[in-house]
Formats: structure tokens, sequence, C-alpha cells
């Protein structure tokens, strides 16, 4: 359960106010098709988790402790970075001839490829014994992430303090990145 509640809560802030939240939006407002936006943000989010789980699983008995605890702290930095970063709107795939669900499966699928919460699941199935409890965790944290944006598109990006969450996320993983690390080398 370690793993899936992690990726769940690491993935579900990572995507606050992302670029991920603003495509779904621009998708979600441009085809006014619930169902296959819904269904193509499940399927690239399976996917992405997937891929880390399996990379992660990978990877991790190739690696000591120490190491895959820095790995996890490295992860979880970034992501933290990537909270106080400021985010400019993604391409919203306009010249797409696809239909709203490949649009949305493939949009998202390559936004969020080598994105925080991506690496964040790879981290955690590195560390953990669990990768597809991480891969789990991951993607419903990315699925509630990105859904209710679908369901109400601009009142909840209005209604939600997103730099708030932002700027309060990207400095609890900072700690959070910076404690594991200094664990991880011995310092802590």
């Amino acid at each position: 359960m370690d793993a899936l509640l992690t990726a769940l809560l690491g993935c579900l802030l990572g995507e606050m106010g992302d670029k991920s939240q603003w495509l779904v939006l621009a998708l979600a407002t441009r085809y006014d098709r619930n169902g296959p936006v819904i269904a193509g943000i499940i399927a690239a989010a399976v996917a992405n988790a997937s891929i880390s789980a399996f990379a992660g699983a990978w990877i991790g008995p190739m690696l000591g402790a120490d190491a895959r605890l820095l790995f996890l702290a490295l992860a979880t930095l970034f992501l933290g970075i990537g909270l106080l970063w400021r985010v400019s709107p993604p391409d919203t795939l306009d010249g797409w001839p696809t239909g709203p669900f490949v649009t949305t499966a493939l949009g998202l699928f390559i936004l969020g490829f080598g994105d925080g919460p991506q690496f964040l699941i790879l981290g955690i199935a590195t560390r953990t014994g669990d990768p597809w409890l991480a891969a789990i965790g991951g993607a419903i944290g990315v699925i509630v992430a990105l859904v209710p944006v679908v369901l109400l598109r601009a009142q909840l990006m209005a209604a939600l303090p997103m730099r708030a969450i932002r700027w309060t996320g990207g400095g609890l993983l900072l700690l959070i990145g910076a404690g594991l690390g200094l664990a991880a080398t011995g310092l802590l």
C-alpha cells in the first residue's frame, strides 16, 4: 500500500495546474464529448504508468538499496522543482485530424512521457518491491487530477487556488526529496 498511496498522492499533486490539465481543458472544450476524452485520459495514464513500472521493475534489482532510495529522492526533487516552475499552456493539437479519444490519448501520452509524475512512478517502482502498485496508484492519481477538468471545465481551474497548491506541493516535495537524499547518502 505504501507504493500505491505514495504514487497516487504524488501524481495527483504533480498534475495540479500542469500542462496536462490545460490540454484536457482545451480538448474537452473543443470536442464537447466527455466520454471519449475521459477514455483517452485513462488510456494515456495507464500506458505511461505501465511503462514507468516496467522500467522500475527492470532497473530496481540492478541497484543497491541506497541507490534506489537516491533515485526516488531525485525523482521527488524533480517533481517538486517542476511544481515551482511556471507552466505555459501546451499546444492544443488543433491540427490533429483524429477524434477526441485518439487526440486525447496520444496528446497526453506524449505530454506525460518524461514528465515529473512518470519519473515519480519510476522512482517508487524502483524503490519498492511492488512496481505494479506504484503504476496503479500513479495512474489513479493522474486520472483523478484530469477527469474533473473534463466534467467541470474552466470552473474547476478557476475555483482551485492552483498557484498556492503548486507552491505548497513543490515546497513539500522538495523537503521530502531532500530528506530522502540525505538518508540515501547516510547524512541523515
